[in-house]
C-alpha cells in the first residue's frame, strides 16, 4: 500500500468553491480501482492550505487514477482557484 499526499493552496474567496470541487472528486476517486481512503485537511493556521492524505493498493493503481480522464475531470475544477500546481507526494513503507 502507498500514501499520496496532495498539497493544495487556493485563492482567497474561494473556500465554498473548493469545498464543492472536492465533493465531486470524492464521487469519482471512490470507483477508482485501488483506491482505499483518504481524508482532506485545512491548515490550522492557514485557511489557504489544503492538505489530501489518499491510500492507494499500489503506485501503478495511483498513476492509472492520476491521469485518467475521470481525474483529469474533477481536477479541472480546481484550476481556477488554486493559487499554485497542486504539489503531490508519493510514500512507500
Amino acid at each position: 500500500m502507498i500514501k499520496v499526499i496532495i498539497d493544495r493552496r487556493i485563492a482567497d474567496d474561494m473556500e465554498s468553491t473548493y469545498e464543492e470541487a472536492m465533493k465531486r472528486t470524492l464521487h469519482a476517486i471512490l470507483e477508482a480501482p485501488g483506491y482505499v481512503s483518504g481524508a482532506s485537511y485545512k491548515d490550522a493556521r492557514d485557511t489557504h492550505h489544503r492538505v489530501i492524505i489518499t491510500n492507494w493498493q499500489s503506485q501503478q493503481d495511483w498513476e492509472r487514477w492520476s491521469v485518467s480522464d475521470e481525474r483529469k475531470e474533477v481536477i479541472a475544477a480546481f484550476q481556477p482557484i488554486l493559487m499554485r500546481e497542486e504539489r503531490i507526494t508519493i510514500l512507500t513503507a
